[in-house]
């Protein structure tokens, strides 16, 4: 047999244009390190004008690709279609707003590192990465590059004890949660022999017990992992702590960007696990009432702004499972057109939110407590009803674009037959209210302190309070062509692997046993 080394080590056709934003923006992190070792110390704005550069560029090649055919290269480990390239312009938005207030509350804060900014970069990177593949070694590359930056970016205020800690305890359970993301990967690649998510329902359907019970135990703890990331309950204990003690910038990034990447991930891993979905959805079904109602209650009692949207977010969080798991129920008729949206008003509104906690800061030392907000309306009225606006999207309040969101949450929820979660989530959304209203009326109690400090706000800052603020009522506004941009019509729902049997052997009792199966293609 003859043997040519060029058919056997043949290297993958690429197609860069796929992987061209991920690239730019890596390269933009590289370039804004460069010019941190050089630039003048006096500010960071030059840093800052390339990042948002890069990020907008970056933005602009994943629109070109928006709406065209499914592709994949890198010898499948990337692939190109409507839902990656969406989460892709959503991390990049969010890491564009994020990079947009953060001179100005570190300038304030004294802790004026440059190294943030590429290290945010390349943290967005990551998330875009996990956002575009079906290969778990890719998910897990991915999740590693996004969270050890945020590990550095949590301890940058080096002379707070807070930021250390949270860094410290950040990166020790992430460190923990990513083992059983490994360990699961591990269990799934003995049963299946790939790293390819396709291969889910393949292997799944084999008449071998010990095969699907491999499977099935790195699928759950593959959903340890990607739970911890989302912040779901009970891999939830990390938020209050991690978000309190981080700088405010890097929590408002944390908060949007790596959930982003988060859910697009598990979106991912559910689709594929389709096929088990009778096994998973009733676990999933509980973690997302104990995520909504343990994060609203729990934030009831907390008197810190930033631990009450940390428990804020967890409670988004488990609405956006409730989301996920409509689409597991009717994956035909219920799309990630709920899904993206929800993600973009809520980036939005939270990132807004700590925008403004952001503008708190005075004299290097944070201002995140309730009191802190008193006479906020006098000292800025712009500034307190952009945070009116904010919580108000953030309960639900028509017509923002948290009430929408909301809404087709809830049903898409009762439309797959969810109904008890449904109920679960109004419930929560009313119970939320307590505490939005309490942030909300804390900025219009009146300050008995004479000469309070005025509220420094930076035009970047400001942008970033203001185009969050547009923006949750512009999604609100136009709603129909965002969402048929979410969806374009040229896309469908992804085919779904559907298996059929290709070998079958008789029996002793006159049956028949299947021995191996293969994947077709089919549109639901």
């Amino acid at each position: 047999m003859e043997f040519s080394f060029d058919k056997a080590f043949a290297p993958p056709a690429i197609e860069w244009a796929v992987i061209l934003p991920i690239l730019i923006v890596i390269g933009t992190g590289i370039v804004t390190l460069i010019l941190e070792m050089f630039h003048p110390k006096r500010n960071n704005n030059l840093i800052v004008g390339v990042g948002i550069v890069g990020l907008a560029t970056a933005g602009y090649f994943a629109m070109q690709q928006y709406a065209q055919p499914v592709t994949e290269t890198f010898g499948g480990m990337v692939v190109r279609d409507s839902f990656g390239t969406t989460m892709q312009l959503l991390i990049l938005g969010a890491t564009i707003i994020s990079m947009l207030l953060s001179e100005g509350y570190m300038r304030e804060k004294r802790i004026s590192f440059g190294e943030v900014y590429p290290l945010m970069l390349w943290s967005a990177s990551g998330a875009m990465i996990m956002a575009t593949t079906r290969n778990l070694l890719m998910v897990f590359i991915g999740l590693e590059i996004l969270s050890i930056a945020l590990y550095v970016l949590a301890g940058l205020a080096r002379k707070e004890s807070n930021s250390e800690e949270s860094a410290l305890k950040y990166f020790l359970l992430g460190a923990f949660a990513s083992g059983f993301l490994l360990f699961g990967i591990a269990f799934y690649y003995g049963a299946t022999g790939s790293l390819d998510l396709r291969q889910f329902g393949e292997a799944l359907v084999v008449d071998d017990p010990s095969q699907r019970g491999l499977i099935l135990f790195g699928l759950g703890l593959m959903l340890i992992g990607f739970g911890f990331k989302a912040a779901f309950v009970p891999f939830h204990q990390w938020t209050p702590d991690v978000y309190q003690g981080a700088p405010t910038n890097v929590t408002a990034f944390m908060a949007a960007g790596s959930k982003i990447a988060a859910i697009a991930a598990l979106y991912r891993l559910l689709d594929a696990a389709q096929p088990a979905k009778e096994v998973w959805i009733p676990a999933l079904f509980w973690i997302a009432i104990l995520t909504m109602t343990v994060g609203n209650l729990v934030a009831l009692v907390q008197r810190d702004v930033k631990r009450i949207l940390a428990y804020s977010s967890i409670a988004h969080a488990g609405y956006i499972l409730v989301g996920l798991l409509a689409h597991s129920q009717k994956p035909g008729d219920i799309g990630f057109g709920t899904t993206a949206y929800y993600l973009l008003s809520y980036g939005l509104m939270t990132i807004g939110a700590f925008a403004i906690v952001t503008l708190m800061a005075q004299n290097g030392k944070e201002g995140t407590k309730l009191s802190d907000f008193h006479g906020l309306w006098k000292r800025s009225p712009v500034v307190a009803v952009s945070m009116v606006l904010f919580m108000a999207s953030l309960i639900g309040v028509p017509p923002t674009a948290g009430f929408i969101g909301k809404f087709m949450i809830f049903s898409d929820a009762v439309s797959a037959g969810l109904v008890p979660l449904a109920i679960v989530l109004a419930v929560n959304s009313a119970i939320s209210v307590y505490y939005y209203l309490g942030i909300a009326l804390a900025v219009f109690v009146s300050d008995e302190e004479e000469g309070a400090t005025a509220i420094k706000s930076g035009p970047a800052l400001g942008a970033a309070t203001a185009i969050c603020a547009v923006g949750v009522i512009a999604a609100s506004v136009f709603f129909s062509p965002l969402m048929k941009t979410l969806v374009p019509k040229e896309v469908v729902e992804e085919p779904m692997v559907v298996a059929e049997p290709i070998d079958a052997v008789p029996t002793s009792d006159g049956g028949t046993r299947t021995l191996g199966r293969r994947g077709s293609t089919e549109t639901p």
